[in-house]
Order: C-alpha cells, then structure tokens, then sequence
C-alpha cells in the first residue's frame, strides 16, 4: 500500500504562487546578506540622514490620491531602515516634518499628523521593526508644536523604547535646524546665568552689595537667601536630560547684566583693581560644548552622510549645525522609488571619500 506524500520541499508546498514567492524571498535575502558582508569589508557609516523628498510628486506621478504619497513613503522607509540596520548602521536620522509644513493647507497637514500617529502607533506593536532590531527612538523638535494625541503617542513611543540599545531612530518633527540653535543657545544661557550668580558669590561680589540693591537683575533683600536660592537653582543643572536634548524644565530666555554688577563693585571702592579687571575673566562664559549639549541632536553623533532623494541638494533647514564635514548625496529617485540600489551606492561613495573625509577631519 502506498500513502500519500505531500509534495513539499523544505518550506514550500504545492500552492502555486505561494512556492515561488517564498523561494524568491529567500534567494533576494541571501544574496542581500551576501552583498552587506562584501560591503562591511570597507567602512560603514555609523550614522545616515535622510531627508525624505518626493512623496507628492510620486502621488501625482502615479496618478494617486493625495495622501497615498506618503503613504508610500513610509513603506520605503520602513524597507530602507532594515537594510541600515542590516549592515550595522546604529544611527538613522529622518526628517519627517519641518516646522514650515505647518503653512501647508490645514487639511494636509491633519492628513499627515493623522499618518504620523497611526504609524507612531504601529511602532509599539511587537512585530514591528522597533522591536525586530532593538531601536531606540527619539522624536527630535520642538514637540510641543504638536497636536496633544500626536505628542502624547511619541512620547509613548520614546518610553517604550528607552531601553533599547542595539540602533537608534531619530525621527525630526516640528524642527528646523534654526529653531534647534535658537533653542540651544537659550538652554546654555539659562544654564550660564546660574552659574553666573554662584561665580558671584564665590568671588565675594555680594561683599559690599547690600540689601535692597539689584544684582543680575534681582533686588537682594536677604543675602543668605539669595545664595541659598541660587544653590538651590545650580542643582537643576544636574537634571537628566530627554531624548529630544533638553531639560525637563522649561529654558527661558536670559538677558547677561555684566555691566550692573562690575559698576556696582568698582564704584564702592571708588577704583576699578588688577584684580578686579580679571573678574570677567573668572566667571562663565557660553562655550562650543555648551551649544551642543542643549542641541535636541545631542542624543547621537553627527551624521557621516546626509541623503536626500529626489536630486535636490538644498539641506531645507535640516542639521545645519551637524553636516558641517557630511557627505552628501542626491539620488535622483523620489523617496518612495528609493531602495536597496540608492543604499548600495550611498554606502560606496562613502567608503570612496572616507580617508580624505577622515584626514580632513584630523586636521580641524
């Protein structure tokens, strides 16, 4: 007697399409891992941004509805992050929404903060990408531009993943690279203008002020106080900071009033000494570092190539600070054509510059 066999090799049954689709899918896997180690045998960026570009002229190139553009992109998107993630990169940077698309007409740009959130959404569910390669994502910008169930649902997103260190997502919405320094160099004074007051009284500046006078913009009334109140305020420095670069409290804006307390000391000894002249010397001033740990990119290192598709070459207000030493690199595909090509040639046009890009960077 003799039994059936099901007529099955490995993986694959005799369903027609469903055989040869499978069996496509792991010869497309295997020469892909096959092409990523070849790649790895020269350097691999640690960081790529990209600024996705085209996903209206695709809606209306293929005749779409609009919305379905975009749409699209995201499918892109989400090829183009596991390839990265594939070939060791640990940092992409996407700049999904800049502060200006908030001029778009209103109903474009709830379509897209209704994307946005189902896709935030998407991400916390257990087999998505987030989860597949362990990333960390971060939502970098002025979140606080951001409907109230789109900033709650990144900063859902942003928890969840906390703990998350094999790659990192960083996703820009409501940024500009304008709006980025402005908001650092406002972090860095609020933090300088305490320190600001502390240098004060370490340097005995509070001696001859007395109660009622002003100091940095502050009427004194109890000495004790102030200094205790100011010790108090230096221990927020300390503070941890968010995935989007600042402090959990709020930075304001900080006007420096050098001149108030130099006039205040020198007029009561009735002459300005050697000592005193070095005073401006001793206390804070706003440094390099001090910009950079308040900018919302300071979560991750500088991008080694920033790509942008669709062949435009303009960085529309995207890392201005960070692409000072970054390759650059146009495809001329629309971001939802873009895919495994554009990633291959990305990577060998890096590898093509990185020692002179590497030599250049020793000599700054």
């Amino acid at each position: 007697m003799v039994t059936s066999v099901p007529n099955k090799v490995g993986n694959y049954s005799s369903t027609g399409n469903g055989v040869h689709k499978l069996f496509f899918d792991d010869i497309t896997n295997f020469l892909r891992r096959c092409l990523f180690r070849v790649l790895s045998v020269g350097p691999i960026p640690t960081h790529l941004a990209f600024i996705m570009d085209g996903n209206r002229r695709y809606a209306k190139k293929q005749n779409l509805k609009e919305g379905e553009g975009h749409k699209a992109g995201y499918l892109a998107l989400m090829s183009l992050l596991r390839y990265c993630y594939e070939l060791g990169i640990k940092y992409v940077t996407i700049y999904a929404f800049s502060i200006e698309n908030f001029k778009r007409r209103p109903d474009e740009v709830q379509s897209l903060m209704d994307l946005m959130l189902e896709k935030m959404e998407a991400l916390l569910m257990e087999e998505s990408i987030v989860n597949q390669y362990g990333i960390r994502v971060c939502f970098i910008g002025n979140l606080r531009l951001l409907s109230e169930p789109v900033r709650v649902a990144a900063e859902k997103v942003m928890k969840v993943t906390s703990n998350n260190s094999k790659a990192m997502l960083l996703v820009c919405v409501a940024y500009t690279a304008s709006n980025e320094i402005v908001h650092a160099v406002e972090g860095s004074c609020k933090e300088k203008e305490k320190e600001f007051r502390l240098c004060n009284l370490n340097n005995n500046v509070m001696d001859d002020v007395k109660e009622g006078e002003k100091v940095n913009g502050m009427v004194v009334h109890d000495i004790q106080d102030f200094y205790e109140d100011t010790s108090v305020e230096s221990q927020g420095l300390k503070q941890g900071k968010g995935c989007n670069g600042t402090p959990y409290h709020a930075c304001e804006s900080f006007e420096s009033n050098w001149d108030q307390v130099l006039t205040s000391k020198a007029s009561k000894s009735g002459e300005v000494s050697e000592g005193f002249r070095n005073l401006r010397q001793e206390f804070p001033v706003i440094k390099l570092v001090d910009i950079e740990k308040h900018m919302y990119m300071a979560v991750a290192p500088d991008p080694d190539m920033l790509i942008r598709s669709s062949g435009e070459s303009r960085l529309s207000n995207f890392l201005l600070w960070q692409t000072s030493n970054c390759q650059l690199y146009s495809p001329a595909a629309l971001w939802p054509e873009i895919g495994l090509s554009q990633l291959v040639w990305a990577i060998l046009k890096f590898q093509q510059s990185h020692s002179y890009l590497e030599k250049k960077m020793k000599q700054l």
